[in-house]
């Protein structure tokens, strides 16, 4: 670590590969042939990072934003010294405290209240040290009662309240934070957003993930905009929300995913081409109409069974709907073409992104799978205290053609 200069992190020419291995065949002779198999590899390259150049400033609050998929989480997870860079070089200037998912940083067997003095080794600190911020600590995580015991009994939301206040309690120069935060309920996140201006007040440095674009705006100073891996925008935080939205939520409801060469999963007989949306922002009671063309590649598969279906998941990759044309059986063959068309009413989501997946397949045979390209955003607070989400009847409306 070099400690010239006003830079908190510097950061130059980096990238990150990861190796997407094929289903592995587990049986005796499976095994012997990989063993003894010479040559290519079938494993496939993915770039979650490319030619990241970038310097963060003593006491900047700087905020990470892009689409699902952007390579956001992996840059933290470098930056934090969890996974190693492919190329590149970063200069860290200054103990580093992190929170980036539930269960990172933390011993299960122990404690709270080891975890706590734990960390506090971690980052350089003395016992006497640590003892001097305890109850501060505990006090903002809300959990006193339960200090003294083991952490892997602890809910998602206390554990990750717990962590927070380790994480900014313990005076990090450079404190780093994902979107675990959405594990919280609304007060806890509000008071951990005044935490981080209350970090950002004293010099230290922020670094901060969210698809909340209102968090952001309101917590950092500056932003960097993320795309497949790479870095297309850094300035002022408005000026990059701004770019954002532009990219990303303007007039995009025509998505051409034809390219299914990167697509891993299905056998790709048959293809989606194109999933199209009537509206990319939206408030929690708009209606969300998703259509979804596919092609038929494979000439075998045309007049068996179609099935249609997709996925609305949110910033943790977690399924909140599934709409499936086989639940209300539907049950159209495959021809050269087919199209469907998901018309779901009363979304009753709150505010934040999400992302729309699609799956194509016939019985137990899987065609295709597109993730991570179609997003939509819910741009207002209002929340439902008159139904629940999950309870009821899912597949609002459905209608294909």
């Amino acid at each position: 670590m070099s400690s010239s200069g006003n830079i908190a992190i510097s950061i130059k020419n980096l990238s990150k590969r990861y190796l997407i291995g094929k289903k592995k065949d587990t049986s005796l002779r499976g095994t012997l042939s990989s063993i003894l198999k010479t040559g290519n590899s079938s494993d496939e390259e993915f770039w979650a990072l490319r030619d990241i150049d970038l310097e963060i400033q003593n006491g900047d609050v700087i905020g990470i934003i892009g689409k699902n998929g952007a390579g956001k989480s992996t840059l933290l997870k470098v930056l934090s010294q969890i996974t190693r860079p492919t190329t590149g070089r970063i200069e860290i200037n200054g103990r580093v405290a992190s929170l980036l998912e539930v269960g990172t940083g933390f011993h299960p067997e122990l404690t709270g209240r080891e975890n706590i003095f734990l960390n506090g080794t971690i980052l350089g600190m003395t016992r006497k040290e640590v003892a001097a911020k305890f109850d501060e600590i505990v006090d903002f995580s809300g959990i006193g009662k339960f200090i003294d015991t083991p952490v892997k009994r602890y809910s998602s939301g206390m554990y990750v309240r717990l962590a927070f206040a380790v994480a900014a309690h313990l005076e990090p120069e450079i404190l780093i934070i994902d979107e675990v935060l959405a594990v919280g309920d609304d007060e806890f996140q509000k008071k951990c957003i005044g935490k981080m201006k209350d970090v950002a007040g004293e010099g230290r440095t922020v670094i901060f993930v969210s698809h909340d674009l209102g968090a952001v705006k309101n917590l950092c100073n500056k932003g960097a905009l993320l795309q497949e891996g790479k870095i297309i925008f850094t300035g002022d935080i408005k000026e990059t929300i701004s770019k954002y939205t532009q990219a990303f939520y303007s007039d995009e409801l025509n998505y051409d995913v034809s390219d299914y060469s990167k697509r891993p999963r299905g056998n790709k007989f048959a293809v989606i081409e194109k999933i199209s949306i009537n509206k990319s922002l939206l408030s929690p009671i708009d209606s969300l109409e998703v259509e979804v063309l596919s092609r038929t590649l494979e000439e075998s598969t045309i007049g068996k069974k179609v099935h249609i279906a997709i996925f609305i998941m949110d910033e943790m990759n977690n399924c909140l709907y599934h709409f499936n044309s086989t639940a209300i059986d539907y049950a159209e063959t495959f021809a050269e073409t087919n199209k469907a068309t998901f018309l779901i009413n009363d979304l009753n989501l709150t505010k934040g992104t999400y992302s729309i997946n699609a799956h194509l397949s016939s019985n137990v045979i899987e065609y295709d799978y597109v993730e991570g390209v179609v997003s939509i955003s819910v741009d207002s607070q209002t929340i439902f205290t008159n139904q629940t989400k999950f309870v009821g009847k899912i597949f609002k409306t459905f209608e294909i053609e």
